[in-house]
């Protein structure tokens, strides 16, 4: 029978109880779950610092390749008529490698300096597109290049007209490019699945 005259006394008894506060069993089921999320994360980062330190291995290995195409093709002058500037092939040759000398080297650079320093010139949503978009554009350049100067070669060397130094050195410029175009492909491809696994949050 409820007392009206204290009407609080009845309002106490008819409230819920208080919730008890959590158990340590609880908050240790659910570490776990904690460390798995953090091991993820761990993993992850160590993932994407693998893939940028190779791809500044690759960019470095391309630089090397570019600059000794640069230098064999821009030395091949032997004679009047075997000077590589005769031959538009060539000089396309010689402009890829400079081109790809200084975008190789430049992006080797400025990964190191990252790694190094831990700081981004950029935003990493902006550097990936121009990773990718760079290595795209640059190794289908390469490639176009050494295309067009391998059938010169070739018809070069059924011909007792030219040297045969000359011919050897433009081979030899020409598979120095083949070569950064490889390393640049395969830069390509994890530009592609860096920017594909990028994070927008």
């Amino acid at each position: 029978m409820s007392n009206p005259d204290h009407p609080t006394l009845e309002k106490e008894a008819e409230s819920p109880a208080p919730t008890a506060p959590p158990v340590a069993s609880d908050i240790e089921n659910q570490t776990p779950v904690i460390r798995y999320g953090v091991t993820a994360i761990e993993k992850r980062w160590s993932r994407e610092e693998l893939l940028t330190k190779v791809s500044m291995g690759l960019r470095g290995s391309g630089c090397l390749f570019s600059f000794l195409a640069f230098v064999i093709m821009a030395s091949n002058n032997h004679g009047d008529n075997e000077d590589f500037n005769e031959y538009e092939q060539y000089r396309y040759v010689l402009a890829m490698a400079i081109i790809s000398m200084v975008y190789t080297g430049v992006q080797a650079v400025r990964q190191f300096v990252e790694l190094y320093t831990g700081k981004q010139w950029l935003s990493t949503a902006s550097l990936q597109w121009i990773n990718f978009c760079g290595d795209q554009i640059l190794a289908y350049l390469l490639i176009s290049a050494t295309s067009s100067a391998i059938p010169l070669t070739d018809s070069m060397k059924f011909s007792t007209d030219y040297d045969p130094v000359f011919i050897e050195s433009s081979a030899a410029a020409i598979s120095m490019e083949f070569l950064a175009f490889l390393v640049l492909a395969v830069s390509a491809l994890i530009s592609g699945y860096q920017l594909s696994h990028q994070s927008y949050i």
